[in-house]
């Protein structure tokens, strides 16, 4: 027995995401957080699975996401602590 599946992907989008369609969870994640990501594309008006908006988020949208190559002292810290703690 296992969970039911989120949604019936009848009728869902699939592939690339629209700058309109990042924009609206943006926002909706910006008015309400982030919650039931089960539910959101329904409240949110999504076209999408709820896992696929909770991965574009995560992997893409967020704002305190970082992207681009890390500094040297990004990397002098890293090393560090992989010599004190490992691969922890």
């Amino acid at each position: 027995m296992g969970r039911a599946p989120c949604c019936d992907k009848k009728g869902l989008k699939k592939g690339r995401w629209t700058m309109e369609e990042d924009e609206i969870l943006v926002n909706y994640i910006a008015e309400n957080g982030e919650g039931s990501w089960r539910s959101l594309p329904k409240n949110a008006g999504l076209l999408r699975c709820g896992k696929s908006c909770r991965l574009r988020w995560i992997n893409y949208l967020r704002s305190d996401l970082k992207r681009g190559s890390i500094s040297k002292e990004e990397e002098e810290i890293i090393i560090k602590l992989h010599s004190t703690i490992g691969n922890r």
